[in-house]
């Protein structure tokens, strides 16, 4: 009667021959490569894959490197570590199987080959629970990888932009330049002008176009918070932090476009990170010691006075210096008056596409109310007082009057274009809600735009004796803006006079 061994190496000798016999007995097929990959030896179970594979003969098999002959292989990797990969799916030509591979040592502990196993050769019915729970992670890791990558991807071109006067065209000039240099832009303008519209559309026309955008709103983001936001955070840093870490902006814009919007709200402890950050192109998570390096091209944006913040100590010169680079202005649309109409359709559009209904169609009397407005909020308050007329409107012609109700309601000043009264009887007859219409008189709208212009130039001018610094700072506008339509208008005493 045979006896178990009872010393160490021969159990180990007997379990190893067992195990073998059972694998060979009862797995779907066995292969062996040598140290150098190439396969030495294959069972009968596996000779049937043969043909699947494309190898009539076992001698067009055997002795080739196994990455030629086996598809999707992983065997060099076991080999090139010495670990063992115990379950995996492989696909290749011959179908689909459920695999192990064992790496195999000599008496010194060198990895001298691999025993690569068949478990199962029809896997979608053997382990159909498993396969499943695969493919359904696998599909929502596509599926977050797609919505990642387009909240990343910009979402407005130039062609956003809309507007054909001379300031929209300028601005829409020098945007166009700065997306060729890898340089910083700031972007300055009141608040609803559309400057992160045209920092997607810098992206958009960049080299960097197909990386990521990424953007901070420093306005949105606790100061707490901000620095972790910006530069990340490692591994257990704090209490609570995540195990596995997080990247910050840097990070995941790293490539592409970093953009920074309403820069001047930026607590000055920040400041200096960024400064350093930005000159040094290197960031240091919170919670770790080791720096890394990032690429990113930044544009950064304000509603605030930045050289007054400067002047004030609330916003550091050098960090100013740093981004004020490729200094756009995007002017108020008080300036860009003759692109009311335009951005009008271009709203009213977006809005009956957003809602589902129809596209609202203003008459030239509303039309010409709403180009008379100071628009303090600029397009977005535009754009908030259009879907007003959509949800109270029972039709989509507007009229005037309606337009007047909406502007009455919302507390702004129904300023009217009437041609026979002057600026100031508009005024009152606006406080009390009347709009004016002279049918037997009427004039095309920038025909009535340039009246109203001319008329409030005029009165600025009256107002400040004469000063065009003072006028175009009392008109909201610049003095080289003030300066373009004097020019445009004719002799300033002339202007004088009408006043």
């Amino acid at each position: 009667m045979t006896r178990l061994p009872r010393d160490a190496q021969s159990i180990l000798e007997l379990a190893a021959r067992s195990m073998f016999e059972l694998f060979a007995n009862a797995s779907e097929g066995m292969l062996l490569v040598d140290r150098d990959g190439r396969v030495v030896w294959i069972n009968d179970q596996y000779r049937r894959f043969l043909p699947a594979l494309g190898f009539e003969r076992e001698e067009d098999f055997v002795g080739h490197p196994v990455s030629s002959v086996v598809q999707h292989t992983q065997m060099h990797q076991v080999l090139a570590t010495g670990k063992p990969i115990l379950i995996d799916l492989l696909t290749n030509r011959a179908g689909t199987f459920v695999v192990s591979r064992i790496p195999l040592r000599d008496g010194a502990g060198e990895v001298i080959g691999v025993l690569g196993i068949v478990l199962f050769d029809h896997p979608e019915t053997t382990l159909q629970p498993l396969i499943s729970k695969f493919a359904r992670l696998e599909q929502d890791l596509s599926e977050a990888r797609r919505e990642l990558a387009s909240q990343r991807r910009t979402k407005y071109t130039f062609a956003s932009f809309v507007g054909s006067s001379t300031a929209a065209l300028e601005v829409k000039r020098q945007a166009r330049r700065a997306a060729q240099s890898a340089s910083p832009v700031l972007l300055l303008g009141e608040t609803g002008t559309g400057k992160e519209l045209l920092a997607h559309a810098i992206h958009a026309a960049s080299p960097r176009a197909g990386r990521p955008f990424v953007s901070v709103n420093m306005a949105a983001v606790p100061d707490t918070l901000l620095e972790a936001e910006f530069f990340g955070v490692a591994p257990g840093a704090y209490t609570g932090a995540d195990k596995k870490g997080r990247d910050g902006k840097f990070k995941l814009a790293d490539g592409g476009t970093l953009f920074l919007d309403e820069l001047g709200d930026m607590p000055m402890s920040v400041q200096v990170k960024l400064l350093r950050a930005l000159q040094e192109g290197e960031i240091e998570p919170l919670g770790s010691n080791k720096l890394v390096r990032f690429d990113v091209r930044v544009v950064a944006a304000t509603s605030r006075d930045l050289q007054q913040m400067v002047r004030d100590g609330s916003f550091r010169e050098d960090l100013y210096y740093r981004l004020n680079v490729l200094p756009i202005r995007v002017p108020p649309l008080r300036e860009r008056q003759d692109d009311i109409a335009l951005l009008i359709e271009a709203l009213c559009e977006d809005i009956a596409a957003r809602g589902g209904g129809a596209q609202l169609e203003l008459t030239a009397d509303a039309q010409a109310l709403l180009a008379a407005q100071p628009w303090r909020g600029n397009i977005r308050e535009l754009r908030n007082v259009l879907e007003q007329l959509a949800l109270r409107s029972d039709t989509h012609h507007i009229a005037a009057a309606q337009v007047g109700a909406v502007l009455r309601e919302a507390g702004l000043p129904a300023l009217t274009l009437g041609t026979q009264a002057p600026p100031s009887a508009a005024m009152h007859m606006a406080a009390v809600g009347t709009v004016v219409d002279a049918p037997s008189a009427w004039r095309t709208l920038p025909e009535q735009i340039a009246e109203l212009e001319q008329r409030a130039i005029a009165e600025a001018l009256a107002r400040t004796g004469g000063n065009r610094s003072a006028a175009a700072k009392l008109l909201g506008i610049s003095r080289a803006s003030l300066y373009d339509r004097l020019a445009a208008q004719g002799d300033v005493s002339e202007i004088q006079t009408v006043a």
